[in-house]
């Protein structure tokens, strides 16, 4: 349905983006490979480019050198970062929100041992996906979370300092979310403070888009830069959606939601 309502809108969208879980992190471990192709054959039955971010249920599915390709994600090592510009004068920036993460990379990979050692510091529970005795922001320092590493911060902040150069406006686009009042704590990137501190050198990032935090939410921070956690279609009971396209101006960017998915209309503070 949503391919169909896009490839009929007379907007004629310049590219479609996933944000994530793809699939649900329950599906029988044999089916997982059939389940993603069929998801991305539907995504490509959209008249244009479509651009997809890894999140936790699609690495349950499947580790990441066997899902990156599927998902035709610019990579190198394997990690899942990267940037365009569909029309002059935007960015959109896409992050790996589990660089730093105990699932999807092999068992004794570096990524992988740093992130044990990191929930082992972090969260004294067993079961490293509960939140019990954690508290406010430390909740968020979950398995089912993760981290950005230090290169692709770096690469992030040569990103941010040439669109600033360039006098584009940035869209910054992560499956997990950033800011803890447009989600829930348990729902944060661990270093979501990282990553902001680079945001909130520039002027240039307007507007930051998640997933993972299921219900969604809405925030604008103390430097203006708005957060849109999006309704997730993974929970949708039957005959309901989660989907929508932004409209996008000069001053702000108009999301307009279908069904579950809630219309936000974000107006830029300069």
């Amino acid at each position: 349905m949503a391919v169909d309502r896009w490839n009929n809108n007379q907007r004629k969208h310049k590219f479609v983006i996933n944000l994530g879980d793809i699939v649900d992190g329950f599906c029988p471990k044999d089916q997982s490979l059939n389940a993603v192709k069929q998801v991305v054959h539907e995504f490509e039955k959209f008249n244009g480019p479509t651009c997809h971010i890894i999140g936790n249920h699609c690495l349950y599915n499947l580790p990441r050198e066997d899902l990156l390709p599927i998902l035709k994600i610019p990579s190198i090592n394997n990690c899942a970062y990267y940037d365009f510009s569909p029309i002059e004068g935007y960015r959109f920036i896409v992050l790996d929100g589990y660089d730093i993460s105990a699932i999807g990379w092999p068992h004794d990979h570096p990524n992988t041992l740093q992130a044990i050692k990191f929930l082992n510091e972090k969260n004294p529970n067993n079961d490293k996906n509960s939140p019990v005795g954690l508290v406010g922001l430390e909740r968020r320092f979950l398995m089912f979370n993760g981290a950005v590493g230090k290169e692709q911060l770096d690469w992030f902040d040569g990103i941010l300092q040439k669109a600033t150069e360039l006098r584009e406006k940035v869209v910054v686009c992560c499956h997990v979310p950033l800011d803890p009042v447009a989600s829930s704590m348990d729902a944060l990137l661990w270093n979501y403070d990282e990553v902001m501190g680079i945001i909130h050198k520039y002027n240039c990032v307007k507007v930051c888009f998640a997933g993972h935090a299921h219900r969604g939410g809405y925030s604008v921070d103390s430097h203006g830069v708005h957060h849109r956690v999006l309704e997730a279609a993974l929970e949708c009971p039957p005959g309901t959606n989660a989907f929508g396209y932004v409209d996008v101006f000069d001053d702000r960017l108009s999301l307009v939601g279908t069904d579950r998915m809630q219309s936000t209309e974000m107006i830029f503070g300069y």
